[in-house]
C-alpha cells in the first residue's frame, strides 16, 4: 500500500509573490479547477462523468460546467471574505446567494451545494491565511477554519441535532446518527485532512498518474465518510454497501492492482443499478485536490483543462455580482 511521503519544507515566498498566488481570484480559479477535475474524472461510483451520468437523470457533465460558471464569482468572495475576517453569518449570506445562482443556472438542479458549503469554507480559510502573509499550506488552512469559525460552526451543528431536519443530509444524519456535513465542517474537515487529502498525496508520491490517485482518493473517502447522499437515495444499507466495495477495493491493492479500471467500473454499473450516488465524497475528493494544487504550485493552476470548460475556468474573475 501507499506510504505517507515525506514533505520537503517550502520555500519562503515574497510578500508580492504571496498577493499575487494567493490572492482570491487566484483561490477561486484553483477552486472551480478542483471542482471541474472531480467532474471529468472517470471512473467514480454512480457519479456524473463526461463518459455519462451515472445515477443521476436530471443532470450531466454540461450541467455542472454550467454550475461552475455561476459559481466562479463565489470563490473569490468567499475567499475575500475570509481574508476580511468576516463571520459566519457573512459567509453563510455569500454561500446562500451562490446557491440561488447555482439553481438558476442549472434549472433547479443541486450540483454543488456540498461544494459552496465545504469548499467555500476553505476558501475563506485560505483567504485569511494569505491575508497574514503565510501560503495556505493544507494545515495552516485547517488551523485557520477552526479557530476562526470553528466555534461557531459547533454551534451550528449543536444546533441542528436538536432542532427539525430541513434538509435531505441532516434527516439522515438525525434519523441513523451519522456525521453530518456541518459536524465534518466543526472538526475541521477531517475526512478531507486525514484521509482524502494524505491518499491523495501518497498515491501520486507514489508515482501514479493523476486519474489513478484520485480515484485512490476518492475509494479512501468513500470507505470511510458517512455519505448522507447515500442515504437519502438508498437508505444506511445502501451507504454500508458503498463504504463495502470501497474497502474491498483498497483492500485489494487499489488501483495498483492490475485491472483496477475494469473493476472501478464494474461497481459505477452496480452502484447506477442500485441508484446510488457518493456526492459527499465527490465534494470531498474536489477540496482534497484544490489542496494539493495550492502545495504544489503556489497558485493552484492546473494544467489548461479541455475547451469543455475553458469559458467557465478562463473568465475574468472580479468582485462584482
Amino acid at each position: 500500500m501507499f506510504t505517507t511521503p515525506t514533505l520537503c519544507p517550502k520555500p519562503a515566498l515574497s510578500a508580492v509573490h504571496l498577493q499575487s498566488a494567493f490572492s482570491a481570484p487566484a483561490l477561486a480559479r484553483a477552486a472551480v479547477r478542483a471542482l471541474y477535475v472531480e467532474v471529468a474524472l472517470e471512473p467514480k461510483p454512480g457519479l456524473v462523468s463526461l463518459r455519462d451520468s451515472g445515477s443521476h437523470s436530471d443532470m450531466d457533465a454540461a450541467t455542472f460546467v454550467r454550475s461552475l460558471f455561476a459559481l466562479r464569482h463565489y470563490f473569490a468572495h468567499i475567499a475575500q471574505a475570509g481574508a476580511q475576517g468576516a463571520d459566519l453569518p457573512g459567509l453563510q449570506a455569500l454561500g446562500l446567494a451562490a446557491e440561488a445562482r447555482m439553481l438558476a443556472a442549472t434549472g433547479g438542479v443541486n450540483t454543488h451545494r456540498g461544494a459552496v458549503f465545504g469548499l467555500g469554507l476553505l476558501c475563506a480559510a485560505a483567504g485569511r491565511v494569505a491575508a497574514l502573509g503565510q501560503a495556505p499550506r493544507a494545515a495552516l488552512v485547517r488551523s485557520a477554519l477552526q479557530s476562526i469559525w470553528g466555534e461557531a460552526l459547533a454551534a451550528r451543528a449543536r444546533a441542528a441535532r436538536e432542532t427539525a431536519p430541513v434538509s435531505h443530509g441532516q434527516k439522515a444524519a438525525q434519523a441513523h446518527g451519522l456525521r453530518s456535513a456541518l459536524d465534518e465542517a466543526a472538526l475541521g474537515f477531517p475526512t478531507v485532512f486525514e484521509v482524502a487529502l494524505p491518499a491523495l498525496q501518497a498515491a501520486l508520491a507514489a508515482g501514479l498518474g493523476e486519474r489513478a490517485a484520485r480515484v485512490q482518493a476518492l475509494f479512501a473517502t468513500m470507505a470511510v465518510l458517512d455519505d448522507t447522499n447515500l442515504v437519502h437515495r438508498g437508505g444506511i444499507a445502501g451507504l454500508r454497501w458503498m463504504q463495502a466495495q470501497a474497502r474491498a477495493f483498497l483492500a485489494a491493492g487499489g488501483v495498483q492492482q492490475p485491472d483496477w479500471l475494469v473493476q472501478a467500473r464494474a461497481l459505477h454499473l452496480a452502484a447506477v443499478q442500485r441508484r446510488l450516488s457518493p456526492g459527499g465524497s465527490a465534494d470531498v475528493l474536489a477540496s482534497a485536490c484544490w489542496l494539493v494544487a495550492l502545495d504544489a504550485d503556489g497558485g493552484g493552476e492546473f494544467a489548461a483543462a479541455p475547451a469543455f470548460a475553458a469559458s467557465a475556468l478562463s473568465a475574468p474573475l472580479t468582485f462584482k455580482g
